[in-house]
This record gives C-alpha cells, structure tokens and sequence, in this order.
C-alpha cells in the first residue's frame, strides 16, 4: 500500500482504491472537513501528478470526466485550496509522493484504464442528512427530499411562495454559482413544470448566497449530493425512450471463441514484461500482477 500524510490529510491507494482523508488543523479548508473521507475507484482516474516547488510540492489527481458529482455540480465554484483531489507536501515527502504517483500510474496501465468521459458517476455524493444557510433562508436534503425555508431577509416574493419542498423526481437540474466579489452566487433548483425562473433572488426554488466559506461549502455539498441522485447527464437514454426493435430469432448456442481473449491476454502479458524490462514493476510485482492476469483469463 502506497500512503501520503500532510497537513492537509492523508492520501492511501491499494491498487483499487485511493482513500481520501481529510485533516483535522485549522487550515484544512471547511469544504474538505464537510466532505469528508472519499474513496475514489481506479477506474474513476484519468492521471496523477506530484508537481514540485521552491518549499514543497503538490499530488494532484485528475478524474474522468462525469465520474464525480462532486465536480459535476460544483464547476468553479471549486478552487484549487478547497478542492479535495490536491494535497499541499512539505519538501521532504517528496519522494514518497513520486512513489505514490508511480504506484497509481502502474496500476492505470495495467488495468488499462481509460481517461475519456463516462456516463454514470463512479463516487458517491455527499452522505446526508445536509444543511447549508445562505444569506435568506437555508436548504436541506435528506437524500429523497429537499426543503427551502426562508428567514425575514428573504424578498416578499419568496415569503409569498412560502417554504418550498419536493422529492428528486421533481428536480431536472440543478444550478449552483459561487458568490464573486460583491456580486452574489446562488444554488438554484430547476423544477418540473414550473416556468423559466425569474431572478435568483425573486426565485422561490433558490438560495442566495453571500460568499462566505461556511456558506459556501455547506452549499457545494448539498449540490453535489442532490446530484448524486439523479440521473447522470451522459447515461443512455431509458428503455422507454428507445424504439423497441423487432425481436430475432435466438441464434444458436455455441461456445465463444477463444481467440479473442487469448490475444488479449497475450497483449497484456508483452505489455508487463515491457513493464518489468524498463524497471517500473520490481521482479515480485510484475510476478504478482502477471499471476493475477493468468487467473483473470
């Protein structure tokens, strides 16, 4: 097992798994704390690098475009030092940091993991029960419910609407825009039925919000969990959107060829022994991977 410990907290990877977890220190960012531990499956990765500096360094990961509804719902609304997928290293973890990489990067080429896009989320959202107050009001979700209450700050016109509720199948997207400067963000909810919304804060499916860091990451965990529930942007449409096709006659049962997979297996075989050749894989872990390859087959 490969493992990294910081300030910021403490990275793990197994082979399968890269276990984020967070720090404790007041200079952990309030987004990681409310996050919490992640796990992060191999196939969910598109790279990894430790970039280097004058006093440290920093291991960063990249996901798989649509693997994360973290990111899915956050945009940038999510900055470099509240993102969870950096860790801040003091100079001397460096080279447990270029091991890690190796490590991750070698389980990525064996596996053969792909760094395109993919159409479901391979991480789980936020768990919930979750709340987050915005400068009017606060929203909460319960993983089937989400509820918006409102404070006498909100305008008339939501006090008018009264507290709003509804279940994620009324919800068919959701919107959430950090505050910049002086100029307001909001995470806004897109509701069946309902017509094109009016300004943020006119609009009684949607919290403004001010800015600051408590606010703010309570929010983006609330997104991400919202959309962790829902259906993913890039999945197949439904079976009962598809046309049906007429249905063929059964064909006859033959076993599959193995020629197929005999060269699969082949091809992955030369590509660990190209592995072992360069030294990237030591004597006992091109022994290890090529007997579960063998097992695999």
């Amino acid at each position: 097992m490969a493992e990294v410990t910081a300030t910021e907290g403490r990275w793990t990877f197994d082979g399968d798994l890269l276990r984020i977890v967070p720090g404790n220190g007041r200079g952990v960012r309030r987004l990681r704390r409310v996050l919490g531990e992640l796990e992060v499956p191999l196939e969910a990765v598109a790279g990894i690098a430790y970039e280097p500096g004058k006093k440290g360094g920093v291991l960063g990961v990249r996901l798989r475009q649509g693997a994360d509804p973290l990111l899915q719902a956050a945009g940038n609304a999510l900055d470099d030092s509240s993102s969870p997928y950096r860790l801040n290293l003091d100079r001397d973890a460096s080279a447990l940091a270029e091991y890690f990489v190796d490590e991750v990067r070698n389980a990525l080429q064996i596996e053969q993991v792909g760094t395109g896009p993919v159409d479901r989320y391979l991480l789980v959202g936020p768990g919930v029960p979750l709340r987050a107050s915005g400068g009017e009001g606060s929203v909460t979700f319960d993983g089937e419910t989400v509820r918006l209450d409102w404070s006498w700050m909100a305008e008339q016109a939501k006090h008018d609407a009264g507290a709003k509720q509804f279940t994620l199948a009324d919800i068919v997207k959701v919107e959430l825009h950090p505050a910049v400067g002086l100029d307001g963000g909001h995470l806004r909810f897109h509701i069946k039925g309902q017509p094109a919304p009016p300004k943020p804060k006119h609009d009684p499916y949607c919290l403004s919000l001010w800015g600051t860091k408590k606010e703010s990451a309570s929010a983006i965990a609330v997104a991400a969990s919202v959309v962790a529930r829902l259906p993913h942007p890039g999945a197949p449409p439904a079976a009962a959107d598809v046309p049906a096709l007429p249905e063929a006659a059964p064909a006859p049962s033959e076993p599959p060829p193995a020629g197929d997979d005999h060269e699969v297996l082949l091809r992955r075989l030369r590509e660990l022994g190209d592995l072992h050749k360069e030294g990237i894989l030591t004597e006992e872990e091109f022994t290890t991977a090529k007997q579960a390859l063998l097992r695999r087959f």
